[in-house]
């Protein structure tokens, strides 16, 4: 099975059709149920929740190494016990597969602490 969990970031230069709605409501439904859409499909989010702001800076660093690896980074608002991911590919101005990816690997990372 080719899910997203097990795939890998592709290099994104521009020139790639953002994914449409359909495309995006597939891969929105391989993810947990807190990632959100925005109404223009520009960006997916999610807010984490932690006990202290050591275990937020903890999965911050973790979400951080994984970006790092797949070349692929999210925006992140860090807050004392939470965060916020923002994913979108700046390079096409919309959503890629790419966005997709890493946020089923931040939910397993979330899950995994």
């Amino acid at each position: 099975m080719n899910n997203l969990e097990n795939q890998r970031c592709l290099p994104c230069e521009g020139g790639v059709t953002p994914l449409d709605k359909s495309e995006v409501e597939k891969h929105l439904a391989e993810l947990s149920k807190q990632w959100t859409v925005d109404p223009g499909r520009l960006k997916i989010q999610r807010d984490f929740e932690f006990k202290n702001y050591y275990h937020t800076i903890a999965f911050v660093n973790a979400v951080a190494w994984m970006a790092h690896h797949e070349d692929h980074h999210p925006d992140l608002e860090v807050f004392y016990n939470r965060c916020r991911v923002h994913y979108h590919t700046h390079a096409i101005g919309g959503l890629s597969i790419n966005d997709f990816i890493c946020a089923k690997k931040v939910d397993k990372i979330f899950f995994c602490q």
